[in-house]
């Protein structure tokens, strides 16, 4: 590994570090070591890493800002890329966007409102990263990435880069083609947006906003929605329901304030959130016969 790091930093592609602690860079705070972390200052350094990468075939996994994300405690093999600054540029045509993709998308939605641009209301509250929302089509209040995406610069693990359309995008319910076969690094999207009102944009984007703070327990370290929801039940009210809400194991609870949310009191580690997700999918197909599927991404060493 030293040999990949000395060669990473003599191209200068970015910060790189060996053995950095995956819990620094999730929103749950939780993640055991990743062999080495690179954070790419540009597109072409993102190249370069990718081919050094290649070259001596090395895993890789990808990150943005950490949400939706839950990391075992032996850490991920490998190099972790993270994508932040350096690949969050933004540029606004009319009503089509250009944006990077480690560019925060709360940050995004804001920015947009101010432009009288709509469309992007619905993301005014969700955590992470552009790249993240589109490999996972995100979305909320009714609305997803998949209805605004025009397409998306992707770089795929051979290292060729390549434009994918919405519909080579193959989105669905939380999910695209990315996830499937296909597995790349979204480093642009391109989205289609309207001209609207300013006004009614912020109220939009204020009730949603609101609503999360109201309904969602942000003020604790947490991954986001842990369950798909298995339409046409809504995860978080088969769990409260069934009675689980404020039930713990280890420093991992879910939480009294949403069902469909796993909180880190302090304390948590991945083996605690692993075995609470396995305690809510026992008990909800022992109650209601209905199978749940995980929406956080669980990724990292067994």
């Amino acid at each position: 590994m030293k040999e990949i790091v000395a060669k990473l930093n003599e191209l200068q592609v970015g910060k790189v570090k060996e053995l950095e602690p995956l819990a620094n860079h999730t929103t749950i705070k939780i993640g055991g070591p990743a062999d080495i972390f690179i954070e790419p200052s540009s597109v072409e350094n993102l190249r370069k890493t990718m081919e050094v990468i290649n070259q001596n075939n090395l895993k890789w996994t990808v990150i943005g800002r950490g949400s939706n994300l839950l990391v075992s405690d032996s850490g991920i093999e490998g190099a972790v890329i993270k994508l932040g600054a350096g690949i969050n540029e933004l540029e606004v045509n009319g009503t089509e966007i250009r944006v990077g993709g480690g560019y925060s998308l709360v940050s995004l939605a804001t920015s947009i409102s101010r432009s009288g641009l709509s469309g992007l209301e619905f993301a005014s509250g969700i955590p992470g990263s552009v790249g993240g929302a589109v490999f996972m089509n995100a979305g909320a209040h009714g609305s997803d990435i998949s209805k605004i995406l025009t397409k998306a610069y992707v770089l795929f693990d051979d290292g060729k880069m390549e434009w994918l359309t919405n519909k080579e995008m193959e989105f669905s319910y939380r999910t695209s083609v990315l996830q499937k076969n296909r597995p790349g690094i979204v480093i642009e999207a391109v989205f289609q947006l309207e001209e609207g009102e300013k006004e009614s944009i912020f109220a939009e984007m204020q009730k949603n906003k609101d609503y999360r703070k109201e309904t969602q327990p942000w003020n604790f370290p947490c991954a986001g929605s842990i369950f798909r929801n298995p339409l046409p039940n809504y995860a978080g009210k088969l769990i409260e329901v069934a009675g689980l809400k404020g039930h713990s194991i280890g420093g991992a609870k879910i939480s009294e304030m949403h069902g469909n949310f796993i909180v880190n009191t302090g304390t948590a580690k991945a083996e605690d959130v692993l075995a609470l997700i396995q305690y809510v999918k026992d008990t909800i197909f022992e109650l209601y016969n209905v199978k749940m599927e995980t929406e956080v991404e669980i990724i990292g060493r067994k």
